[in-house]
């Protein structure tokens, strides 16, 4: 999809994860982190999807709570909340905080789905942020979904707006199907 529009006065939501969001089985539970004001809820909810979105911001929590649960919680500075829990997909965009990578990875339930876009390394030449803490290095994603099954992975620059972005579509293998390979749909723009 080139062209989605914005929802109720929210940005659209991530080309990647709606691009991706068919690899998620029908009525699987969302967690989207560092959420916002709940775009990607707003997008998961609209097709059935039960979301729970977590951020920091009190506002934002207020404004995503349209759409599904919400959480508020420093996941930074505090614990994890979803320790022991599993979601049928995890949505990040447009965030990163290293420490928090294996709990991310960790929530993806058996057969669920990571979906994730972020800010990498060469970012600093075109714009906000440019710190190292805030830029995915080569290769980083990739090593973080370790044990995860790739089924789609970019590393590179987006003309408009200007930006380096590493993004990462990944499933947690499920129990092996008598044999057969699973069939991941691989869907074009």
């Amino acid at each position: 999809m080139k062209d989605v529009a914005p929802m109720h006065g929210l940005s659209a939501p991530s080309e990647w994860i709606v691009r991706w969001s068919h690899l998620l089985a029908p009525g699987a539970t969302v967690l989207d982190v560092a959420c916002g004001a709940g775009r990607h809820m707003q997008w998961f909810a609209g097709r059935g999807h039960p979301v729970t979105g977590v951020d920091r911001s009190p506002e934002a929590i207020e404004a995503a709570g349209a759409f599904g649960r919400t959480v508020e919680a420093d996941i930074e500075s505090g614990p994890w909340p979803f320790t022991g829990q599993a979601f049928g997909a995890v949505v990040v965009t447009n965030y990163l905080w290293r420490p928090r990578m294996a709990d991310i990875v960790g929530a993806v339930a058996p057969g669920g789905v990571l979906l994730y876009e972020t800010f990498a390394a060469g970012n600093e030449t075109v714009g906000k942020p440019s710190r190292p803490d805030f830029l995915l290095q080569p290769g980083e994603l990739l090593a973080a979904c370790a044990g995860l099954r790739v089924v789609a992975y970019e590393d590179g620059f987006i003309p408009e707006p200007a930006r380096f972005v590493q993004r990462i579509a990944a499933i947690r293998p499920a129990a092996p199907d008598a044999g057969q390979p699973a069939r991941h749909l691989l869907k074009g723009n």
